[in-house]
């Protein structure tokens, strides 16, 4: 297993970009799983001993949407929930400057934590960040487009 382990890790497509082959079969991969998660609901495979795994609807969207990245030719990273990043990887993550997110943190929009003299933002904070900010831009947008129909009809 660990061999197995060391292979993958080797030739994995979180430090590379992939080949035209795996970008063929990525895409004919999530067609597959997304059609068998259509007509039965979620995706069953073979385990160890050839006994059918059930995989739940949720991980199977996972896997569909890991394969549309690498089908479209992307390099893939998953990062777990508990990562700490660098104010530097927060702000990439938004696509804002470092020092932008920087005055997030002190005005508390971003909880963090303090490692010696660094800031340390939690995945999981950064992505509640995120959601909050998408969910307040679309009732801006909602109260925007009703605003312009009350002036229409005026």
């Amino acid at each position: 297993m660990a061999n197995t382990a060391e292979k993958l890790e080797h030739n994995s497509l979180m430090d590379r970009l992939p080949t035209a082959e795996e970008i063929d079969s990525a895409a004919h991969a999530a067609t597959a799983i997304a059609v068998a998660m259509e007509l039965d609901g979620g995706l069953k495979v073979s385990g160890e001993n050839g006994d059918p795994v059930k995989i739940a609807p949720a991980v199977g969207e996972l896997i569909i949407e890991l394969l549309g990245h690498v089908s479209n030719g992307n390099m893939v990273t998953l990062v777990p929930v508990g990562t700490m990043l660098t104010t530097q990887q927060a702000a990439d993550m938004l696509n804002v400057s470092r020092p932008y997110l920087t005055g997030l943190l002190k005005k508390g929009e971003i909880a963090f934590e303090e490692v010696g003299k660094h800031r340390r933002v939690p995945l999981k904070a950064l992505m509640e960040y995120k959601e909050n900010k998408a969910r307040r831009q679309e009732e801006t947008l909602r109260e925007l487009s009703r605003l312009g129909q009350e002036y229409d009809r005026a």
